[in-house]
């Protein structure tokens, strides 16, 4: 490679760097998963739980330029069925929104207008709560993708793996928190 052409790859490389450090700031929290731990009402109340089957909520902040919705998942990577557990896919949040209340996963309350609740792996839409089996921890993880897209192009019935599929081929930032739960 000759030093222009290296010197060019390099102040492409370096272009890229102040997105990159503004994505680097984009960050979600939740009061439900500070501890690090799920909190009891975040757990299912079916299946042999006894939770309140509550959404936690959620919040984030610092999206990247150039965001132009959102999509919020909670994912079981340990769930004992060989590909995890989707607890919940809301897509189409507006660039505006920065927040999701506790308990908006349990019906429409809370999602604002034009973003959609895709099924979870349970095959409906709406929150789905810990339920893991008995034994070790599971690691639940609350992901937020800010796109660079208005609305994601899948339909309302859209599995979550297609839901991850085309969020991340259109993903400016991604921001996670994960918390701890078991029986």
């Amino acid at each position: 490679m000759t030093i222009s052409r290296c010197m060019a790859t390099f102040a492409a490389a370096l272009s890229f760097c102040p997105l990159a450090a503004h994505a680097a700031d984009f960050t979600v929290t939740s009061r439900a998963f500070a501890s690090g731990r799920v909190q009891p009402a975040q757990f299912s109340d079916i299946m042999g739980c006894t939770g309140q089957n509550l959404s936690p909520d959620i919040h984030w902040s610092n999206a990247p330029e150039g965001t132009k919705s959102f999509v919020v998942t909670i994912y079981d990577k340990d769930a004992p069925t060989g590909s995890g557990w989707w607890h919940w896919v809301v897509v189409d949040l507006p660039a505006d929104a920065t927040s999701l209340p506790a308990g908006a996963g349990n019906g429409k309350a809370g999602i604002p207008e034009g973003a959609r609740m895709t099924p979870t792996d349970m095959g409906a839409p709406g929150f789905l709560g810990a339920c893991p089996p008995e034994g070790p921890e599971h690691d639940y993880t609350i992901t937020v993708k800010a796109l660079g897209i208005d609305r994601l192009p899948v339909p309302d019935n859209a599995t979550p793996a297609m839901v991850g599929f085309v969020s991340n081929m259109n993903a400016l930032a991604t921001a996670t928190i994960s918390a701890k739960g078991k029986r």
